[in-house]
């Protein structure tokens, strides 16, 4: 079992910057992919980021790329998302995520554990 819990969301002007964090704490060996997704209201959950355990491979929705970097450390069983030049399209709840499997997916319905999610919301 992988417990996530996420931290480091909250209320930014268009072109700001934020830095989420997910920390992870049981089976952690077993989060070959971590990733992110997102959810905005009345939307279905949404795929953002994901890594591999060594970090050596990295996949980015379209809509994200070029503004948001995701990394983690093991050493401290944390995963991250830096978003640089937000947008009001960015808005939604972000869930950590991560998977057993070795196969690269945006499909939620992949992931084996999920955080609790952390609201992120973009002024104009």
């Amino acid at each position: 079992q992988v417990q996530l819990v996420e931290s480091g969301g909250g209320l930014v002007q268009a072109g700001g910057s934020l830095r989420l964090s997910c920390a992870a704490s049981g089976r952690t060996f077993s989060m070959y992919y971590m990733g992110w997704f997102r959810q905005a209201p009345k939307k279905e959950r949404e795929f953002v980021a994901a890594i591999s355990w060594s970090g050596a491979r990295t996949y980015y929705a379209d809509s994200v790329k070029g503004r948001f970097t995701i990394s983690r450390d093991n050493a401290k069983n944390t995963v991250y998302l830096q978003m640089n030049s937000l947008k009001p399209e960015d808005t939604a709840v972000y869930y950590c995520t991560a998977k057993i499997n070795t196969i690269a997916t945006i499909d939620p319905k992949d992931y084996d554990y999920w955080g609790q999610g952390t609201q992120v919301t973009v002024s104009s």
